[in-house]
């Protein structure tokens, strides 16, 4: 299976796959056989936030030993990250808000980005800005489906990543939505899981995010 995000700016990360995974990198050896497990179940965009001191290493690993996988970087707030995260092997960017500066840095980078916002007025300043998709954080405690339904009519042309909080259950209540792409999620990363380094069930709740489009939603 090749990339499926191609090397265009353009190139949308919300149509990768219906859930892209959020992780947290505590242990580096954990970074290539997980990511390996979410690709094996069909997630291949892979949001490697930047909350642990090997997170970077992470990226680079994943970059350089997962063909398959399209890793991006996660919780980026600084112009400095920017640079950092291209250069260690990010194909995306993710923010979980957004100031000027840090647009512009994502925009310089070259690689397809999503800015945080929470408020119809960030939402509007994005698109006045150019930037149409955007992650939408933290979804379940800044007002989920409902307040994404509300932003639909009087901006149609914004799409959204919404990510926080989000269950497999509630899941297909966002991917039904017209302005929504993708969620992000961290439910197919139990913590048990990982600590045991069963890669398997990993791989296994992975496919059961994959399958979520079609469960049942029309999109």
């Amino acid at each position: 299976m090749s990339s499926p995000l191609p090397s265009s700016p353009a190139a949308s990360v919300l149509d990768l796959a219906p859930v892209v995974p959020v992780v947290v990198v505590d242990d580096l050896a954990d970074a290539v056989p997980l990511a390996r497990a979410l690709v094996a179940g069909g997630l291949p965009a892979i949001e490697v936030t930047l909350r642990t001191p090997v997170a970077l290493d992470a990226i680079r690993a994943i970059a350089g030993e997962v063909p398959d996988a399209v890793v991006g970087a996660g919780t980026v707030v600084t112009a400095e990250q920017v640079g950092e995260v291209v250069a260690a092997g990010a194909r995306f960017l993710v923010s979980p808000g957004w100031t000027d500066t840090l647009v512009e840095a994502m925009r310089g980078s070259g690689v397809p980005f999503l800015p945080g916002v929470s408020t119809a007025s960030e939402v509007v300043a994005l698109l006045e800005r150019g930037v149409r998709e955007m992650k939408f954080f933290p979804a379940e405690a800044a007002g989920g489906t409902a307040y994404l339904k509300a932003l639909a009519a009087p901006l149609p042309q914004a799409r959204f990543c919404p990510t926080g909080g989000i269950t497999p259950a509630s899941a297909p209540e966002y991917l039904a939505l017209p302005n929504v792409g993708c969620v992000g999620g961290s439910w197919m990363l139990p913590k048990d899981a990982i600590a045991g380094r069963d890669w398997a069930r990993v791989e296994a709740l992975a496919r059961e995010a994959a399958a979520l489009s079609a469960g049942g939603t029309s999109r």
